[in-house]
């Protein structure tokens, strides 16, 4: 319910502040309250739970008009020390000295947030009046945009770029679907800020001047056009008092963006553009996409018409799009991004394809255009319809918060409507929209019409064929140095000397040590006591005739409950490389007296979907043994009891016939794997690193690292090519169905209370009659090797991710704690200055892991190699010969403590308090762990240093183009690439 608000309504609203109005969001019994800030126009809306977690977000209104990264850099700069706190990284610091649960900045295409999140009432303080100072009152050092954003540095008496939001776009734009998304934007927007790459072109971002960073902060980072979003339990009042104080009083009011529509195309065009391969191999791996350009996201029943055409065309592999894609013989997999995209100014539709090649584009148009004009001539069945609507609400209803804050996805949920002066309230409260949908859907053809009239009768539509160019990375080199060589040539001797000043001056800028005193903080005495544990009942349901454990936990899921099923995995099979595989195929293929294409559309109708995972985790007092658990899950509407029939049965009855099925699954997996590799490089480097240093360890290289994608694409082409190999693969896979089938089971159900009974008796009744074929026999045994050379393994990519791992112990062991804090010490006092400020690098650091028992250094997005591991190096003898201070030992608890202490969804507390027991993290063990952490002493460091890492030699690992091959050979790494 929405109450427009007048000045008789009986509350409390801060003077500065007028209340537009509030609305009840019932589905996520939220109140929403929208306020105006009476002088700047300042946009609050506050969605007030009884939730500790707060959330608070101040975003402005960006666009850019060309690619040089203002937006971006800016970002990165305005952090960079304000007129209160003028000191040289408040954010990194401000991170060390909080117990925040979340900590960062963003830079979309047309806005710039700045959002946290935490628990405490004091670092709430803190941390806003360092944000809020941050946002209006930024000092913008010359020497911070330098460091930030990009400078010019002379080596060898040679200009260089430097800066870390180019070597950060670097590593980005390295990635074939950014790529693909900003070359086809170039296209589909033709005049508006969404033509440009807002994050920075590489090539562009050297255009950039400190007086154009300036001006577009004097022009864009104002209150009036500014929304703030918060989230919790704080009152809006309180909130807004702060607002005033710390910062809104000192403005008049000021300008306030708008977004313009674009300018509409009068006939489809048809374009081909490139992307960077490094290898002569350049057949199927070219893109095929189809963009639309729609109406303003501002027509919610359009909006949501929309997305129900997305899910009517895409939702599963059954629906008719989607279906054609997967299968139409001239590509490997659907594209990186299908559907709709609601959150820029004007909404857009894709549908593309991966892994085909450019003599195909004729035939993707014209199979997407027919697909779309089938539909489109004849009503849509009502159950598919009904089964979309359900996927809505699900998704509406459920608590999120697991990896982002609940509150903060919430907020960016409803930020783009705010930013685009339109209503947020219509995305939080979706079923208002969904009562006008089903208005409409009383006509048959309705959904059909918006697919006529938005996607076969708009001519703003745009074909991109992205090929693969074996040369443009060495091109795009080439150009670089030569703008560098005719930069060289008009260097005067006074711009020389000033390059050298400049360079010096920004080196004694990042050396100076901050008054960390003008820095708010909390401190030991401020973390909770206790760690919060959610407690579960242990409860027992007949499994073939077995008592089998059950563990219940009730939580508040408005209204969802969440079912598993916990399999001990045999040891033979967690070390199979094929083992993986099986969870590409379940709920994927057919089960029982049902095809997939019919398995995907009860899935839709009745499920949150089904998934099959595993849970792995190092034995928590033996590294050479492995504690695995196979996940089966769903999750369902309380209505919807289906979901847990059908998850037996896509298990049970799991269909191992559908051959083109099961080729072209894996086809996609290995597709797409491809795809991910550049954004992850970093986590292959420490896995890499650390592949020798437990039996999880071991395992998981071997079967989920780089060279497992190598295996993977050999078994592709194998069984493709050959029945043989085919039918080896599927009794392969059809051993390891029946082992675990055969093996130790328990479940899992988290759920509201009242709903638990009928729950039990549904799971009991499904679950008692399992079909267990108990023949035996043996898998195909797998040894793996223990080499431990320097490995370096090549992929497509234009920055380096460097690691370094030394054998640690096991998370039981005394030491692990000290081990933790050592790795927070050692990132905050001298890795992060050294890797990211001084070195360049998106970021860098160290890290214990309890599963592969290593210490690990990395870093991410580096221009560097050799320099980067001498840095690793030197944090220990900085350890050893540095002064230390008291504070640094006390940030480094704080942020694992916070860590630690981070709340989660109420059903993902659950699952992970089950989760826990099954690998013997019992709350014992997990409140000693933190208790060791809180009482680590600075001689405590030492010792495991000197234990540990003093005179061990480590293994290096890096993920590196493959332009460092000749560079990684001198420095003794063994060669190896992604195929």
């Amino acid at each position: 319910m929405t109450v427009d608000v007048t000045e008789t309504i009986n509350q409390t609203v801060h003077p500065a502040f007028q209340l537009v109005r509030q609305h009840h969001v019932e589905a996520l019994d939220i109140l929403v309250s929208e306020y105006k800030h009476k002088v700047t126009g300042a946009v609050h809306y506050h969605l007030a739970t009884d939730y500790d977690e707060n959330v608070f977000l101040v975003a402005f209104r960006t666009q850019p008009m060309d690619s040089k990264g203002t937006a971006h850099i800016l970002e990165h700069t305005a952090l960079c020390g304000s007129e209160k706190f003028p000191v040289r990284d408040p954010f990194f610091l401000m991170i060390r000295r909080s117990l925040n649960t979340f900590m960062n900045a963003f830079t979309a295409a047309d806005w710039t947030a700045y959002p946290f999140a935490t628990q405490n009432k004091k670092d709430f303080q803190n941390l806003l009046s360092v944000y809020l100072d941050a946002a209006f009152a930024a000092n913008l050092n010359p020497l911070d945009f330098a460091q930030e954003g990009i400078r010019v540095e002379l080596e060898d008496d040679q200009p260089v770029y430097k800066g870390v939001v180019f070597n950060e776009m670097k590593g980005a734009m390295s990635s074939p679907s950014d790529q693909l998304y900003h070359q086809l934007a170039e296209h589909l927007f033709p005049q508006t800020t969404y033509h440009y790459n807002s994050g920075g072109d590489p090539k562009d971002i050297p255009d950039l001047t400190y007086e154009q960073l300036v001006d577009f902060y004097k022009s864009h980072y104002h209150p009036s056009n500014a929304v703030f979003m918060t989230f919790g339990n704080l009152s809006a009042y309180e909130l807004q008092e702060q607002f005033e104080t710390l910062a809104l009083n000192k403005f008049k009011p000021g300008k306030t963006l708008y977004s313009t529509p674009e300018k509409r195309l009068s006939a489809p065009i048809e374009v081909t553009e490139t992307y960077a391969v490094d290898g002569d191999e350049l057949t199927d791996k070219t893109y095929h996409v189809l963009g639309w350009l729609l109406p303003q996201a501002s027509d919610i029943k359009l909006r949501l018409g929309m997305r129900l055409v997305e899910g009517i065309l895409l939702e599963d592999s059954a629906s008719p799009l989607r279906h054609y894609l997967e299968t139409c013989g001239y590509a490997q997999s659907t594209g990186p991004f299908m559907g709709v995209d609601d959150s820029n100014f004007e909404m857009t539709f894709y549908c593309a394809v991966q892994g085909s090649n450019p003599e195909h584009a004729q035939t993707f148009k014209e199979g997407v255009l027919n697909i779309l004009q089938e539909v489109a001539s004849k009503p849509v069945e009502s159950k598919l319809i009904e089964a979309i609507l359900h996927q809505i609400e699900l998704h509406q209803r459920e608590i999120g918060g697991d990896g982002t804050p609940y509150g903060l996805s919430l907020i960016l949920n409803g930020l783009s409507s705010a930013i685009h002066h339109n209503d947020p309230i219509h995305v939080w409260d979706v079923d208002s929209a969904i009562e006008q949908v089903r208005e409409e859907l009383k006509d048959p053809m309705w959904l059909s019409s918006l697919i006529q009239t938005y996607l076969l009768d708009n001519p703003h539509r745009v074909q991109l064929t992205l090929v693969p160019d074996a040369e443009k990375s060495l091109k795009d080199e080439q150009a670089e140095k030569a703008r560098l060589a005719k930069l060289a040539e008009t260097l005067s001797e006074a711009d020389r000397k000033q390059i050298l000043e400049n360079t010096e001056a920004l080196k004694q800028r990042q050396n100076m040590e901050d008054d960390l005193d003008l820095l708010p903080k909390v401190g030991l005495e401020d973390v909770p006591e206790e760690l919060h544990i959610v407690q579960g009942q242990l409860r027992e349901i007949i499994c073939n005739n077995l008592d089998t454990p059950l563990n219940l936990y009730h939580a508040g899921t408005n209204g969802i409950y969440y079912q598993q099923v916990l399999i001990q995995i045999p040891d033979e099979i967690i070390n199979s490389p094929y083992f993986n595989l099986l969870s590409v195929l379940m709920g994927e293929v057919g089960a029982g007296e049902y095809g997939y294409l019919e398995l995907q559309q009860l899935q839709t109708a009745v499920s949150g979907g089904l998934g099959m995972g595993a849970s792995l985790r190092s034995k928590v007092n033996d590294k050479g043994r492995i504690s695995a658990w196979l996940t089966l899950t769903t999750k369902s509407l309380v209505n919807k009891f289906d979901a847990i029939h059908l998850l037996k049965l896509a298990f049970e009855q799991l269909r191992f016939d559908e051959k083109s099925r099961i080729i072209e699954l894996l086809q996609q997996r290995k597709t797409r794997w491809h795809s991910r590799i550049s954004g992850s490089g970093h986590s292959y480097a420490m896995q890499t690193a650390s592949r020798n240093m437990s039996a999880l360890a071991r395992r998981d290289y071997h079967t989920t690292g780089l060279g497992a994608l190598n295996w993977m694409t050999d078994l592709v082409s194998k069984i493709e090519k050959d029945e043989a190999e085919y039918h080896r693969l599927i009794d392969e896979l059809k051993l390891i169905h029946r082992k675990l089938l055969q093996a130790p089971k328990q479940f899992l159900l988290v759920c509201e209370e009242h709903q638990t009974e009928r729950l039990l008796e549904e799971i009991q009744e499904v679950w008692n009659k399992l079909a267990v074929d108990q023949t035996q026999a043996e898998l195909t045994q797998v040894k793996f090797e223990d080499n431990n050379a320097d490995e370096a393994w090549l992929i497509q990519s234009n920055v380096q991710f460097c690691a370094s791992a030394y054998q640690a112990v096991e998370v039981s062991h005394p030491d692990a704690a000290p081990l933790m804090v050592l790795a927070a010490y050692l990132r905050n006092g001298f890795l992060h200055s050294a890797i990211r400020e001084k070195g360049g690098a998106y970021g860098g650091g160290a890290s214990y892991d309890g599963n592969a028992c290593s210490f690990r250094f990395y870093s991410y997005r580096d221009p560097r190699l050799a320099e980067t591991f001498n840095d690793f190096d030197s944090s220990l003898n900085w350890l050893f010969n540095a002064e230390q201070k008291p504070h640094q030992l006390e940030e480094a608890i704080l942020g694992l403590v916070a860590s630690m202490d981070k709340p989660g969804s109420p059903a993902g507390e659950a699952i992970t308090a089950c989760y826990a027991l099954l690998h013997e993290r019992t709350p014992a063990f997990r409140k000693i762990l933190r208790q060791r952490i809180l009482q680590t002493t600075f001689d405590d460091l030492k010792r495991v240093v000197n234990i540990y890492l003093t005179g061990q030699k480590p293994v290096r690992a890096v993920v590196a183009p493959f332009a460092k091959r000749d560079e990684l050979v001198q420095l003794g790494f063994e060669i190896k690439q992604v195929k």
